[in-house]
């Protein structure tokens, strides 16, 4: 899984009926998050939090047990109830810890028979047996301006560094007609723009009758939901990308000029020992086709520092892509063995190097993102704010309005004044 915010910070919902969730990981489980708080609060539950675990990193799981463990001395009459994919992989590792009262698998978590009051506790079922997406419609995203739709679940790739296809399973994709009437459902309650999200989006459709493809979806999309100003994708597999796709990117001025790759390294030999499925090539192809279309283009990228056998000269293949595609906003992460992974029985690399690379990579990805945002001085941008004076550009840059506010959600012309290490400052236009 590649989807940006594995391993940060958790996010934190609370509804007013006491059900608070604390999401790690993917812009997938932030989407998935709603939905568990949403069916919670309907099915009438008192003071529970809702964990949602990821499996990406040990990091991501460290931080999760350091949650829970939180929770419970903070929260002794709250129930905790753990999902998500590291719950999926290792459910008795989870239920084992203080306070928890229940353990979810993925297969079940958007099931509202799940989070009825007196659902009896139920085993993790195996998740490569599932056949189908559980979509849930949700028109809430507590604290958020921007909304995520789920249009795919699942992965049938196996890349050697990931267990994520364990968490979730086979790539199911949910039908065009319910991501309508979610996207519709949203922008009705006032949502401007929203971001479809899934495990391995490039490859929806195939189990679908009709076999539509991504760009087909996101076209008919937009099509039947013209009032939706702002659409944005998650990230994307660089060799999956269809021909509608392709013509979108041309055309359509809702289709947000930004685009994250699931790139994940920059040397063709580290390329083909993750079994990933493009080579460098591919990827500066990629961006080059994009950026002919669309001279704006903006890109960001999951890359991995330290991975098993990486040379320092196949680490330097990566820092030289970072410039060559002119990457401007990086997804960097510490190569971290997953148990059950082919990668983790490959000859390792020592931590301190891999968190040494991994800082060298930031560090470039730093000074990639003040050189995107020293060439928007002058440029005018359509911010949507999250808070206050604050929000993003079509591009996904951070915008700071100096001398005012606005609400939250609200869509507004900005001129770009200045820079700072953490993004752009602005007036109004």
């Amino acid at each position: 899984m590649t989807a940006p915010g594995h391993g940060e910070a958790p996010g934190v919902t609370r509804s007013p009926g006491g059900i608070e969730v604390l999401t790690f990981g993917c812009r997938l489980n932030t989407y998935e998050s709603e939905a568990m708080r949403d069916l919670a609060t309907k099915a009438g539950h008192g003071p529970t939090i809702v964990v949602n675990t990821c499996a990406v990193t040990a990091e991501a799981e460290r931080q999760a047990r350091q949650a829970i463990r939180k929770a419970a001395r903070d929260n002794p009459a709250a129930r905790i109830v753990v999902t998500g994919c590291a719950a999926q992989i290792a459910p008795e590792r989870w239920a084992g810890l203080p306070g928890v009262a229940r353990v979810i698998g993925n297969a079940d978590k958007l099931k509202p028979e799940t989070w009825a009051l007196d659902a009896p506790p139920a085993p993790v079922t195996d998740i490569m047996a599932a056949t189908e997406t559980a979509a849930h419609l949700v028109t809430e995203f507590a604290g958020r301006a921007r909304a995520f739709v789920q249009v795919q679940q699942g992965c049938d790739h196996r890349c050697t560094f990931c267990v994520i296809p364990f968490g979730r399973g086979p790539s199911r994709s949910v039908p065009i007609g319910a991501i309508v009437e979610q996207v519709r459902a949203l922008v009705a309650h006032g949502y401007r723009e929203v971001v479809l999200t899934g495990v391995d989006i490039t490859s929806y459709g195939p189990d679908l009758p009709g076999a539509p493809s991504l760009g087909q979806m996101v076209r008919r999309l937009l099509a039947l939901v013209p009032d939706l100003p702002r659409l944005r994708l998650s990230s994307l597999d660089p060799v999956e990308v269809d021909d509608d796709l392709w013509r979108l990117i041309e055309t359509e001025p809702r289709l947000l000029p930004h685009l994250h790759l699931s790139l994940q390294h920059g040397a063709d030999l580290i390329l083909k020992r993750m079994k990933r499925r493009h080579l460098r090539a591919d990827a500066i192809a990629f961006a080059r086709r994009a950026r002919a279309l669309r001279p704006d283009m903006a890109f960001g990228a999951d890359l991995i520092a330290g991975f098993p056998t990486e040379t320092e000269a196949q680490f330097q293949e990566t820092l030289d892509l970072v410039e060559e595609m002119e990457l401007s906003f990086l997804h960097v992460f510490p190569y971290s063995e997953r148990p059950g992974t082919p990668a983790a029985r490959m000859p390792q690399l020592p931590v301190p190097l891999r968190k040494e690379r991994g800082a060298r990579l930031r560090g470039a990805g730093q000074a990639a993102a003040a050189r995107f945002y020293a060439g928007r001085l002058g440029q005018e941008e359509q911010v949507l704010f999250e808070r206050d004076d604050r929000g993003h550009t079509a591009h996904f840059a951070p915008i700071r309005l100096v001398g005012g506010s606005a609400a939250p959600g609200e869509l507004r012309r900005l001129r770009v004044t200045g820079t700072a290490p953490d993004g752009l400052l602005a007036e109004v236009a």
